[in-house]
């Protein structure tokens, strides 16, 4: 056993499972943008210090709560890949974007109370791994794009998360369907 990871006390992960339950629970009821970090530590029973030094802040709860589905949807984006090669890059970062757009709508939720950094591709970002998927994409698309790639990539997942997709699915009034056909005619076509 690695001796910087100390397993972590029973109390300890019994207050984690509270809070996470509660926390869901309140985001499922209210939304999480309407649900405060005072009520989870209240609605969990306990109080906002034990909170706070578990999770800074609502986005890392957020986070916590979805990591383990994210982590299944890299994994399925990872064997299509695998098992599409043939397929047109296009044809494959549509399929991706598409899933990443259908999971965002299974987690509606959790991503409004999930902040990413305006730098979506920087070391800490929870969507390295789909901003990499982008540009390798990207990448076979138009080889001789320099950086272009990362360019795209990074428009390409400011226009997935955050307020971006928020604001074409309640102002706008797209549907999922309608926000994929518009993403790919944007980074698709030419």
């Amino acid at each position: 056993m690695d001796p910087a990871v100390r397993p972590e006390r029973k109390d300890a992960a019994e207050n984690r499972q509270r809070i996470l339950q509660e926390a869901q629970r309140l985001f499922d009821q209210y939304g999480a943008a309407q649900v405060s970090m005072n009520q989870i530590a209240a609605a969990a029973g306990v109080g906002p210090g034990t909170l706070y030094r578990r999770y800074a802040n609502k986005s890392e709860l957020c986070y916590d709560l979805m990591k383990d589905d994210l982590a299944g949807l890299y994994a399925e984006i990872d064997h299509y890949l695998d098992q599409h090669r043939d397929v047109s890059p296009s044809q494959r970062l549509r399929h991706v974007i598409a899933r990443f757009i259908d999971f965002r709508e299974r987690k509606l939720h959790l991503f409004a109370g999930l902040e990413e950094p305006p730098q979506a591709h920087s070391a800490n970002s929870r969507f390295n791994a789909l901003h990499d998927c982008f540009v390798a994409l990207f990448d076979e698309m138009n080889p001789t794009a320099d950086s272009a790639s990362v360019f795209k990539a990074d428009l390409l997942l400011s226009a997935l998360n955050g307020d971006s997709y928020s604001f074409q699915r309640e102002v706008r009034g797209y549907s999922p369907a309608q926000v994929l056909e518009r993403i790919c005619q944007a980074f698709l076509v030419g």
